[in-house]
């Protein structure tokens, strides 16, 4: 039996005899099959081919876990080290021993989660790693869960991963999309780690939200509404998302962005 991963999304699926027809989470509409069509690997496959695990610091406290070379859509693993342990948020979908021994050195993983399912990469993998940390996946995304296993903790809402560290539900891309509030980050400031649920515009002033980033869906004026709803009452000052960072002033481009993005919406602005 093995692990197989899609090979655009680097999303591990359930351990098996021959790899799925397809990925569901790039049939979905929110994602895509590539041109050449559906294909998978395997984590010995990606080492034998030179994939390695690259752990740096951000911040103090803060690691970015990354893949080189890029692996799937190359999102921007994040350990947080807190004195309670550390929490990994949106894995990359590679391990490697030398990698996982860095984290280890870091403390280790207490809790892992993710933003939504298109950032789950090998949450299975790291969790049987470190010890068979929890998962924690949104329930309002449990069908997307690709490889179920006795880890996975369903949550809503309001969720204290560990003491300091607390993930809020925002819905928007996904229904159990999230984000996560880092109150001491930022040399106590605040950071907030958003993945997909906003994501850094190109200008690096302001955010995003889509159904669809890649196939450019919008979002209703209501989803949008919610998700200011749910992270203006946090206090943060920094955000990093899945593939880019706001180093200051992120509380105000957050709301800032998400109000000029209803206004479009609604028809407010000139053509």
């Amino acid at each position: 039996m093995t692990i197989f991963s899609c090979s655009t999304c680097a999303i591990e699926h359930a351990d098996a005899p021959r790899p799925p027809s397809s990925c569901e989470i790039c049939s979905d509409e929110r994602q895509f099959v590539p041109r050449s069509g559906q294909s998978w690997t395997t984590r010995d496959e990606l080492e034998a081919r030179g994939f390695r695990l690259v752990v740096r610091e951000l911040e103090p406290d803060l690691y970015s876990i990354t893949t080189e070379p890029e692996l799937g859509i190359g999102q921007r693993g994040r350990l947080v080290c807190t004195p309670h342990g550390n929490v990994l948020w949106e894995p990359p979908g590679f391990i490697d021993e030398a990698g996982a021994a860095r984290i280890e050195a870091l403390g280790g993983v207490a809790a892992i989660a993710s933003s939504h399912p298109h950032l789950t990469g090998s949450s299975i993998q790291y969790s049987h790693r470190f010890g068979r940390a929890p998962v924690y996946v949104a329930r309002a995304d449990r069908e997307w869960i690709r490889r179920p296993d006795a880890v996975i903790r369903l949550w809503e809402g309001e969720l204290e991963l560990l003491p300091g560290l607390v993930m809020h539900q925002c819905g928007g891309h996904f229904a159990g999309s999230s984000v996560l509030h880092w109150p001491a980050g930022n040399a106590g400031q605040g950071a907030l780690l958003t993945g997909d649920t906003l994501g850094v515009g190109a200008d690096r002033k302001s955010v995003n939200s889509m159904r669809s980033f890649v196939n450019n869906i919008p979002l209703p004026e209501r989803a949008i509404q919610r998700i200011l709803d749910t992270v203006l009452p946090l206090d943060f000052d920094r955000l990093y998302s899945a593939f880019g960072e706001l180093p200051g002033d992120a509380h105000v481009i957050v709301e800032r962005s998400l109000r000029r993005y209803m206004s479009w919406v609604r028809g407010d602005e000139p053509e």
